[in-house]
């Protein structure tokens, strides 16, 4: 019974905290001045002569952005995941590092190294690198920093659901051929849900997507419900802009379940089982770590270290420290309650997508997944349709608004690491403990956590950097004097030093990072053997 109860009331917070403001966007927009009226729709397809195009912008871009991803790190998935590579690890946790990042910092660490005064503009001519700066700021500029931060999404799932080939196909398979036409014709077919899965994930993440738009001056759609919102003050017309952006990340979910006969919750049982043997490149092998090594160095470890020298002084950390120390120290605080709250929300979640206790186990798995998808900007539009009433003015007035927003956007990831997890772990376990009368926190406490604290572990890490590195929701919903560091770095690239913000971002990085690299040295210790 206390089972039954605990995971339902870990389903019922989600609901409450997730759908709830997604259920209030639309209310409102079928209700105003607590009347029954259409004005909000009107005025919708009223301004669509203006709307339209931007969508198109959006949709153009989250397409040019995921089929680069997609010829990238589809790949670059096999590559790592797959073969005998030299140095697989290190490349993916590099190749990985941007998408722990927020993107506009990956556009910031471009513009330094394609800038007019960044490493390439100083070999080029004064007209040459003028045009290439200029060139930057738009549409393509766009695509190369939101396919480099995406890109490691696809590559991920990849080599995740490599790990779920039936060895025995390839190796029927290489009976008759060698591994081109075993990868072509057996293996890619065999996890292509998983690569379009990973393509939907990416276009709806790009649609959303406002920090990169707003720093490379490329007008699109999310854009604008900002605008409306931050720039005129204009509630209601944000609120009708956020309805299309709602309605389009639904279908393309709903389309991916259906079209695929695949549901959400696949892509959690995707854990890696026993490694299959890697295929042998043989005298490729050194030419593809070349080639692996170079597009790590030009694509990450570049852009990156350019951020590094161009902020490289004491007086523009300095000036940064003196500017943003506030939002520095209220991130990381935001991030780490964000985190702790996720983790033991995302263990009940997964608890119950894993065991299939309730019913409704697809549903909190799908719902997870649509509030991820969904941009953070709709998030924040539909909980301040939620919470601001004056009953609830502790919330809507608090930066627990802020944390809200991190429990309904991020929970699919610790959910899914959780649901990976409890994978591993024998369930003869559990059911020992019941025969011998001990309850199901006493098994939770003794048995489950235990052996499940790396995976917890990696789940609060993981959790912490996308609460720590989150901008959409933030930006709408913060009151005032609680702006965590990202949205400091937005308010403060119109018109401060190049210096300045270099130095903030590299902040912004290394105490995204520092968890992530504690957490691994640790996870690394903890798997050595006594």
């Amino acid at each position: 019974m206390e089972k039954r109860v605990t995971l339902a009331a870990g389903a019922l917070a989600l609901t409450v905290i997730g759908l709830m403001p997604v259920l209030m966007i639309v209310a409102s927009t079928f209700y105003v001045a607590g009347e029954f009226s259409l004005t909000t729709y009107q005025a919708l397809l009223a301004s669509s002569k203006q709307l339209a195009p931007l969508m198109g912008r959006s949709v153009l871009l989250s397409l040019s952005v995921t089929l680069l991803a997609m010829m990238v790190g589809t790949p670059l998935g096999v590559l790592l995941g797959k073969t005998d590579l030299p140095l697989r690890g290190a490349f993916t946790m590099l190749v990985t590092l941007p998408l722990l990042l927020p993107p506009y910092v990956i556009a910031v660490a471009w513009f330094a190294v394609l800038g007019s005064t960044g490493w390439i503009g100083r070999f080029l001519a004064p007209t040459t690198s003028e045009f290439l700066s200029s060139a930057f700021f738009g549409f393509y500029g766009c695509i190369g920093a939101l396919s480099t931060a995406f890109m490691p999404v696809v590559m991920l799932l990849t080599i995740a659901y490599l790990g779920t080939v039936n060895p025995r196909l390839e190796q029927a398979g290489l009976l008759m051929s060698r591994w081109p036409s075993v990868l072509w014709g057996i293996t890619l077919p065999l996890i292509a849900r998983a690569i379009l899965f990973a393509a939907v994930l990416v276009f709806l993440l790009t649609l959303g997507e406002v920090g990169v738009p707003t720093f490379l001056r490329y007008p699109v759609y999310p854009v604008e419900i900002l605008t409306q919102f931050a720039a005129f003050y204009d509630f209601s017309a944000a609120t009708a802009a956020a309805i299309p952006m709602l309605i389009i990340t639904a279908v393309i979910l709903v389309l991916e379940i259906r079209l695929l006969h695949t549901s959400a919750l696949e892509l959690s049982a995707a854990t890696i089982g026993r490694r299959n043997a890697p295929i042998e490149l043989g005298r490729w092998r050194f030419p593809l770590f070349g080639l692996a090594l170079v597009w790590t160095l030009v694509m990450v470890a570049l852009p990156i270290a350019e951020l590094i020298v161009q902020s490289a002084s004491l007086s523009a950390f300095a000036d940064a420290f003196s500017r943003a120390s506030d939002s520095i120290l209220r991130s990381v605080v935001f991030a780490a309650i964000g985190a702790t709250l996720l983790t033991l929300l995302g263990f009940f979640c997964g608890y119950l997508i894993h065991n299939r206790t309730l019913p409704l186990w697809r549903s909190i798995d799908a719902l997870a997944l649509f509030l991820f998808t969904l941009p953070g900007t709709v998030i924040g539009i539909g909980l301040i349709s939620l919470w601001n009433r004056p009953i609830t003015n502790a919330i809507y007035a608090t930066p627990a608004i802020i944390i809200l927003g991190y429990l309904a956007q991020y929970a699919v990831l610790p959910t899914r690491m959780t649901a990976a997890t409890l994978q591993r772990i024998p369930p003869s376990l559990e059911q020992a403990a019941q025969l011998c009368g001990a309850s199901w926190f006493m098994t939770l406490r003794h048995i489950v956590a235990p052996l499940a604290k790396r995976g917890l572990i990696g789940a609060w890490i993981i959790a912490y950097i996308f609460c720590l590195r989150d901008l959409g929701i933030t930006l709408v919903v913060y009151p005032p004097g609680f702006d965590t560091l990202p949205v400091r770095i937005l308010t403060l690239m119109a018109n401060g030093a190049p210096s300045l913000i270099a130095a903030l971002c590299v902040i912004l990085i290394a105490v995204t990072l520092l968890p992530f690299f504690v957490g691994a040295l640790w996870q690394t210790r903890a798997g050595r053997p006594p």
